[in-house]
């Protein structure tokens, strides 16, 4: 999965990465949260104003959209054999929640029946750089969750993760470049997946 502040080409990433993998024989199946169902069109809707709900309902209305997500998207492709590739997983939950006053560590919990990604990378840039980028690429002015001090808090949570498949990889060199390394990281988790299902 893809994770990081807003406007760090998380998009853009998944889908070079789809490309490749495809283009090497992969079954891929790639997705997003929110999810376009019922509990992540209801998230969208706070991207205009957080204020109509409480901290708990964000959080849950996450948590419904991923159950869902989880169900009948991730799960189904993983009992498959594909290589799942998702912008924003349960990570940017805590970093984001976490940002909007809620403890981190409690919303990891929330989210521990989940499966654990294989690999996140965590594309990184400066709060400042990713505004700049909504404002200049998308022509956009920032949303709620997007707000230069909110954005801050959210980067500060994504650097204190400590999880072990998390890779780091920095947002702010060419689209090429960071392709790069990101099929490195790519290339290193499926050939250890491919390694441990020899040993088995």
């Amino acid at each position: 999965c893809f994770e990081g502040i807003d406007c760090t080409w998380k998009s853009t990433q998944l889908h070079l990465i789809t490309e490749k993998l495809e283009l090497l024989g992969y079954a891929v199946v790639s997705t997003r949260e929110p999810t376009g169902g019922p509990f992540g069109l209801k998230i969208r809707e706070l991207f205009v104003d957080r204020g109509v709900v409480t901290q708990e309902e964000e959080l849950e209305l996450f948590i419904a959209d991923r159950n869902q997500h989880v169900q009948e998207v991730i799960a189904p492709a993983l009992a498959k054999g594909c290589v799942v590739v998702c912008d924003r997983y349960y990570l940017s939950t805590v970093a984001y929640q976490g940002a909007n006053g809620m403890d981190p560590d409690y919303i990891m919990k929330k989210n521990k029946d989940f499966p654990a990604p294989d690999l996140a990378i965590i594309l990184e840039m400066e709060p400042a750089q990713g505004i700049q980028r909504i404002q200049n690429q998308r022509n956009e002015n920032p949303n709620t969750f997007e707000e230069e001090s909110n954005l801050t808090k959210v980067a500060a949570i994504f650097t204190s993760m400590q999880h072990p498949y998390i890779k780091r990889i920095s947002a702010s060199d060419s689209i090429e470049n960071v392709h790069l390394q990101v099929v490195k990281a790519v290339e290193e988790i499926l050939a250890h997946k491919k390694n441990q299902t020899i040993e088995d």
